[in-house]
């Protein structure tokens, strides 16, 4: 049988009862950092061999895990925190074992995603999570463009080095919707930022730590033009963008998404701003 095991997000009181009795009884452990989980091992004072399956390994682990499943062991899957085969290779293995007839078994826990969503304040009757956004600006952008008539919640993680670009990218093609942005959820720092987009990315601070983001969804009724703004309005946000770590072409450019504005009219406007 294969198990998969949710474990802490951070909290190691959200290590269920039943997580335990799974891990303890199981006759391996798979983890994707097998340094990370035997460390939660340890602590649990739990002695499981482990196999590593991750992206780069999944091809030559797959066909080993899959023999001990077909011998009958029970094999543990967790991720490196939180629910496993959610944004990480588990769930090949999964859809392996299913397809060779094998018994699955999800133990349900922590999840970054739900704890994300159900602290955001937003509808949650209907959500998507949309896993992480790409690295670079203009896959990001495009990414967010498909998202754009998405009327469920949106969820995804991002890194903290790539919070704040992310943002500016989401204000550009999603406009100024509401959003809430959780850090280091259920951890000792844990901490909330929620209101529009552009509020937000000037009071995120340091980025540090990882990111849960939830975002309202098209409303229906969102305008498709943006309202006039002044030359000290934007001259005020895009302060407000470069002080929280946004380089001047990703502000401008996002100040140019968000009102319906060419670039150079953008960058004219803040001149006139400042000689005014």
């Amino acid at each position: 049988m294969l198990t998969l095991v949710s474990t802490p997000i951070g909290n190691l009181g959200d290590m269920s009862p039943r997580a335990l009795e799974t891990l303890r009884s199981a006759d391996v452990v798979v983890s994707e950092d097998t340094r990370k989980t035997g460390m939660l091992l340890k602590h649990f004072e739990i002695s499981k061999a482990q196999i590593s399956f991750r992206e780069d390994n999944e091809r030559r682990a797959l066909p080993k895990l899959m023999d001990l499943l077909r011998e009958g062991k029970a094999v543990a899957l967790v991720t490196d925190a939180g629910t496993p085969s959610v944004s990480d290779p588990g769930y090949r293995l999964a859809a392996a074992a299913i397809a060779a007839g094998v018994r699955v078994e999800p133990i349900p826990g922590a999840s970054a995603v739900m704890a994300g969503l159900v602290g955001s304040g937003l509808p949650t009757d209907a959500f998507v999570f949309a896993g992480f956004p790409p690295p670079k600006s203009s896959a990001r952008r495009t990414w967010f463009r498909a998202l754009r008539a998405e009327r469920r919640t949106i969820v995804f993680f991002e890194a903290p080095h790539r919070i704040l670009a992310a943002l500016a990218d989401a204000l550009g093609e999603l406009g100024d919707r509401n959003v809430a942005v959780g850090r280091e959820l259920t951890k000792v720092h844990e901490d909330w930022v929620r209101g529009p987009i552009s509020a937000t990315i000037t009071r995120i601070g340091e980025p540090r730590g990882e990111f849960t983001v939830v975002l309202a969804g098209h409303s229906g009724d969102e305008a498709d033009t943006g309202a006039e703004v002044t030359d000290q309005q934007l001259l005020t946000e895009f302060g407000h963008m470069t002080e929280n770590g946004l380089g001047r072409r990703e502000a401008i450019s996002a100040l140019a998404e968000t009102h319906k504005m060419r670039s150079r009219d953008v960058f004219a406007a803040l001149d006139r701003a400042r000689h005014s």
